[in-house]
């Protein structure tokens, strides 16, 4: 009888299999909350290297489809590669902000080489990166999280202006585009409540692509001709190089990404109620991080990586099921093969999209801003950290050419606002907290 009372106990939330009409349904709800993340980074890449059309819709599929899987890994974990949580996978803005530095500083090849190695540097790392963790405590991640939103904000705004001394730049009908975007987000966050709310983002993002219509400013003649189905191609720049000096940016990010995946496993395993050590959990999202970025870098595209912004959705729904987000990694999956889908969102007008992305990127200095409210800048050390921090992360990002008579290997890290901020804080930092006084010497000297 006790056999049966357990073979008869209800299984954990996050373990519950939904009806499908469920799963399709919040399935799309966390489709809708991510798939601005995919299309900005594309677009922004795109613009930036001047693709041309077919390449970028060949991109954004490729991206749909490595979020997809890697989404679908994360949440049914085979073999230890995925954490068996609801998680969902995307471009993050860091790895898209250096994957562009390292492709404009070398070119795209050797960006996607050092994707590749990042990808290799998550396995050979795991054992060993959690006594690295104490060099990115939140001074570090702070400072490198304000560093991500200025050098985000500068290359998207250029997506709105246009480049300089170009025909149309600052443009005030898309300046104007951008402003709406931005501020029908603002408005839809504001007076929408719930799962309207919560996608508030899109909403803006739609918003604006409608009014670009209105104003003659979106061409979709092209989205329907061509084929249906898409096929990301396998290396679609050539074959990747590898230059080990290049793609220490993106090396040095992966340490942080590590650290900001132990955080979302552990409040996802808290939310979700999932029995067990969640610390025994964070090797398998890293696991599945790794092999998502690795495939990723196959088919051309940055690191793909677990985020947090659907952690939100599980909260404020109560939805705990891991195969709600393995639907949406299957809708990812379909979308990313429907090429219509693809070819409409390159077509999205550039105003807008750079609208949408400088308000979500804003988000993340506010987030920096967020965790550096856990310090005490008042203490001398933290002062000095966050001050060196954002000397070093400001200069290359505001003044690009400032290391253009260096040498082209101090170039590669010096030249990297993000990557140089982040390690000036994190050695700054160490140096302070190693040559704290001790209680003894506080006491003698007051």
């Amino acid at each position: 009888m006790i056999s049966k009372s357990k073979n008869l106990a209800p299984p954990d939330p996050v373990d519950e299999i939904l009806p499908v009409r469920d799963l399709i349904l919040y399935g799309f709800q966390h489709v809708l909350v991510m798939a601005a993340s995919p299309i900005t980074a594309v677009f922004l890449v795109a613009q930036t290297l001047g693709f041309d059309p077919a390449l970028t819709v060949s991109i954004i599929s490729a991206t749909f489809l490595v979020c997809g899987l890697g989404s679908i890994l994360q949440s049914f974990g085979p073999a230890g590669f995925g954490a068996r949580l609801p998680f969902i996978m995307v471009p993050g803005g860091a790895p898209i902000a250096i994957f562009l530095a390292i492709a404009s500083q070398t070119d795209v090849q050797t960006a996607v080489g050092a994707v590749l190695m990042t990808g290799v540097f998550y396995f050979a790392a795991l054992p060993v990166f959690r006594r690295l963790l104490r060099f990115f405590p939140p001074i570090v991640v702070g400072t490198m999280l304000l560093l991500v939103a200025v050098n985000l904000v500068k290359i998207y705004g250029g997506t709105i202006t246009g480049r300089p001394g170009s025909e149309g730049f600052a443009d005030p009908m898309n300046i104007g585009l951008a402003l709406a975007t931005i501020a029908m987000t603002v408005i839809f966050s504001r007076v929408f409540t719930g799962t309207l709310q919560r996608i508030s983002v899109m909403l803006g993002l739609i918003a604006g692509t409608l009014l670009a219509a209105a104003l003659g400013r979106l061409d979709m003649s092209g989205v329907m001709q061509g084929s249906f189905i898409a096929v990301p191609h396998l290396f679609p720049f050539g074959m990747p190089k590898f230059d080990i000096i290049a793609s220490l940016p993106l090396i040095v990010f992966s340490i942080i990404s590590m650290a900001e995946a132990t955080g979302q496993t552990i409040a996802t395993a808290e939310i979700v109620d999932r029995k067990g050590d969640a610390h025994a959990i964070v090797p398998r999202t890293i696991r599945g991080d790794a092999v998502a970025s690795v495939v990723g870098g196959i088919f051309g595209t940055s690191l793909i990586i677990t985020s947090g912004e659907n952690v939100g959705i599980v909260r404020a729904t109560g939805v705990r099921s891991r195969y709600v987000t393995a639907m949406a990694g299957v809708i990812l999956v379909v979308i990313a093969l429907i090429a219509p889908v693809s070819r409409m969102a390159s077509v999205l007008p550039g105003p807008v999209v750079g609208g949408t992305a400088i308000i979500v990127f804003s988000i993340i200095g506010v987030i920096g801003i967020h965790v550096l409210s856990r310090v005490d800048l008042r203490e001398h050390g933290a002062m000095f950290t966050l001050a060196s921090g954002l000397a070093m992360g400001l200069m290359p990002i505001l003044v690009p050419d400032v290391y253009s008579q260096f040498p082209q290997w101090s170039r590669m890290i010096l030249g990297n606002g993000l990557a140089m901020g982040t390690i000036t804080a994190a050695v700054v930092n160490a140096l302070f907290q190693f040559n704290t006084p001790k209680p003894a010497d506080t006491k003698e000297h007051a």
